[in-house]
């Protein structure tokens, strides 16, 4: 049998375990699943998508905010369940959507909402690290039935996680490393959907819908003799706690240099015992971290990238490949400028001509992204 998104894998849970030490503000999660028997298959720069539950308590307060009976039966094409367990596995009650924004504008007599609808900037102040509930406590409605909260609901849906280990090393497991997202707004507690679900509620053996997401283009390169550039701060060390377990595994000759970042060195270095042990082998030709609040001026990876600017253009030079993993919005927008400022200044690129060389490594294959 083939498994995808439309038809998951039940993967058994195998367990976490913290990789943040005593003190820190983070929590970020070592997360094992069973994949043997499956027949599914990956390879190193792939993600499993994971099809989480939502938090039974929040699913539970909605139900009561709304006044609907959660032990009561439903029955759809899937079969017969209650309405708790329905809404728990299928609906997503975090995110508030234009859609239910309008339903409630009719609903409810809300003619300010519809206005609100049509405004993204004031959708965004409405709605920005709001929940359903949050949004409820605003505009109560009143008589709504269950037919109606789930056709107005988006449905549940998975989550995409960068897999942090090699199938040549783990060929019967998938390993994540997953940051927890927790939030307190307005004095109630704001869970990451997924995350919690990973960090908190799965027992042990207890099977979870899983998939594998190929990517294209995320892959480490043919020849094990290309040198590599690794930048993944946070949990975007994933991806390459895979590549490094691959390369030791193939025995591959190529040089490889990680920069990682986090909060603090003493509670937030993951992964730091095998990283260093890797350092120390000459599995990993260089290791430079950046720890952003152990110093009165913040460092991020991408100042360490400038401090050794000349090393990366030598790097690029003799054919390297460079691969950034983690957030979107910032990190990666930092590290693609500081990496245009590295060919400008240490390269001796002029300024009209970077932009062609990123082109041309993008086009090659040397600049590789995997960022959320």
């Amino acid at each position: 049998m083939q498994y995808n998104r439309k038809n998951p894998f039940p993967a058994p849970y195998c367990g976490n375990y913290r990789l943040n030490g005593d003190g820190s503000a983070k929590d970020t999660r070592h997360v094992i699943f069973s994949i043997k028997g499956s027949g599914m298959s990956y390879d190193c720069g792939d993600s499993l998508g994971v099809a989480p539950k939502n938090c039974p308590e929040m699913t539970r307060l909605l139900l009561e905010t709304l006044g609907i009976d959660g032990d009561a039966p439903w029955t759809d094409d899937s079969g017969t369940t209650s309405v708790y367990e329905k809404l728990l596995s299928d609906f997503n009650i975090s995110k508030v959507s234009k859609k239910f924004i309008n339903w409630a504008a009719r609903k409810g007599n809300y003619p300010q909402l519809e206005e609100v609808a049509a405004d993204k900037q004031a959708m965004i102040e409405l709605t920005e690290d709001r929940d359903i509930i949050d949004f409820l406590a605003k505009f109560p409605l009143q008589d709504v039935t269950v037919e109606e909260l789930f056709e107005q609901l988006g449905k549940l849906q998975p989550r995409l996680y960068s897999i942090a280990s090699s199938p040549r090393k783990h060929p019967d497991e998938i390993h994540l490393t997953v940051g927890v997202v927790t939030l307190e707004v307005d004095g109630r507690m704001r869970k990451g959907v997924c995350s919690t679900y990973l960090a908190d509620r799965i027992a042990d053996q207890e099977t979870v819908p899983t998939f594998v997401q190929a990517t294209k283009t995320f892959r480490l390169p043919d020849d094990g003799d290309t040198p590599i550039i690794m930048i993944g701060p946070g949990t975007g060390i994933a991806p390459f706690i895979a590549f490094l377990q691959d390369r030791e595994a193939t025995g591959s000759k190529g040089e490889n240099w990680l920069f990682f970042g986090d909060q603090h060195e003493a509670t937030d270095f993951l992964y730091r015992e095998q990283l260093e042990g890797w350092k120390k082998s000459g599995l990993l030709t260089r290791l430079d971290t950046a720890f952003s609040r152990d110093q009165a001026e913040k460092i991020y990876v991408q100042n360490r990238m400038f401090e050794h600017g000349a090393e990366i253009w030598n790097w690029l030079e003799k054919g390297a490949v460079f691969y950034v993993c983690g957030d979107a919005k910032r990190m990666a927008v930092d590290v693609d400028n500081m990496l245009k400022k590295i060919i400008q200044e240490f390269g001796r690129v002029p300024l009209e001509q970077v932009e062609d060389y990123m082109k041309n490594l993008k086009s090659d294959h040397r600049y590789l992204r995997d960022v959320y």
